[in-house]
């Protein structure tokens, strides 16, 4: 590529239909590491059914971004279901920013992509499950709402 010969890594993504070319030099530097396992991405279950974070769901707009972009940045899947689940109960009380709406689709699919991967499941199943858990956590802590995704 661009007149260097160097062995790259290809990663398909499952959602979306990105492809992304590493090279393998460069995998460190990167920070990629491997699809997490079925056990931890079961635990994102038991992230995703937690009652909001006060703290978090009540700070202001820009330090809520900041830390939710620290937490996807992360690439901790656990800490991206936190994102996907804080988001989701502020959008089901208030509605969300674009920005915000932006960041809830971008963590959505960023979970749905590693969990496909790794709990050998459909897209479409996985993202009813990670509805339905939502659904579980906001209605365990607040009203009955129905969760719509926009």
């Amino acid at each position: 590529m661009l007149g260097n010969v160097e062995d790259y890594y290809i990663i398909k993504m499952p959602v979306g239909g990105m492809k992304l070319m590493v090279p393998t030099s460069k995998v460190e530097n990167v920070g990629i590491r491997e699809v997490s396992d079925k056990d931890v991405s079961s635990k994102v279950f038991e992230v995703l059914e937690k009652p909001k974070d006060p703290y978090v769901h009540d700070v202001n707009w820009s330090k809520r971004y900041n830390l939710n972009i620290d937490k996807i940045k992360s690439g901790d899947i656990l800490e991206v279901a936190e994102v996907v689940r804080e988001l989701s109960h502020r959008h089901l009380e208030r509605g969300l920013s674009i920005g915000e709406k932006k960041m809830l689709n971008t963590a959505k699919d960023i979970l749905l992509s590693e969990m496909v991967l790794s709990q050998n499941e459909s897209h479409d199943e996985l993202d009813a499950k990670i509805e339905e858990a939502i659904q579980h956590s906001y209605n365990n802590g607040s009203s009955d709402t129905t969760f719509e995704q926009t």
